[in-house]
């Protein structure tokens, strides 16, 4: 048995990860980006068009929220700002992305337990999740913490 509490993440030692940027995040079965309104007024600024403009164009509502398009390619279902022509995929808004991306994949349902969390890493599937820099779990719960789910 472990030393560790009972109340503490089994990712009390931290987690690795480091992105690779190789999209399949951003693809795969049909889902959800959600954003909030101040994410669709930056995305919206960014194609200098009205955040209306930019729903219509870009998004879907959903229950009373808003999420990114998709686009169904042979890779599945990408998102609408998934860039695939370099060969890799690229978010062409990388530097306005929702906070959902930004979190990834340190989402609270990504993270209730180790079996779960390994899952999603072979799913995804996700090269970064297991490698790369060692995540203190103070700034896993940081990240954690910022996902406002879904609306």
């Amino acid at each position: 048995m472990s030393g560790r509490s009972k109340n503490t993440e089994w990712y009390a030692d931290g987690l690795r990860f480091s992105c690779t940027q190789c999209g399949n995040c951003c693809t795969g079965p049909p889902g959800f980006v959600w954003f909030t309104d101040d994410e669709a007024a930056a995305l919206a600024d960014r194609f200098d068009m009205t955040v209306r403009e930019f729903r219509k164009m870009y998004a879907r509502k959903i229950d009373g929220g808003w999420s990114l398009g998709e686009v169904e390619t042979e890779h599945g279902f990408d998102c609408i700002f998934l860039d695939r022509s370099t060969g890799a995929g690229r978010c062409s808004v990388y530097e306005d992305r929702p906070t959902q991306c930004r979190t990834w994949p340190f989402w609270p349902e990504n993270l209730r337990t180790e079996r779960t969390w390994e899952l999603v890493k072979r799913q995804t599937p996700c090269p970064g999740m297991g490698a790369g820099t060692l995540v203190p779990i103070e700034q896993i719960r940081i990240i954690r913490d910022q996902q406002t789910g879904e609306p």
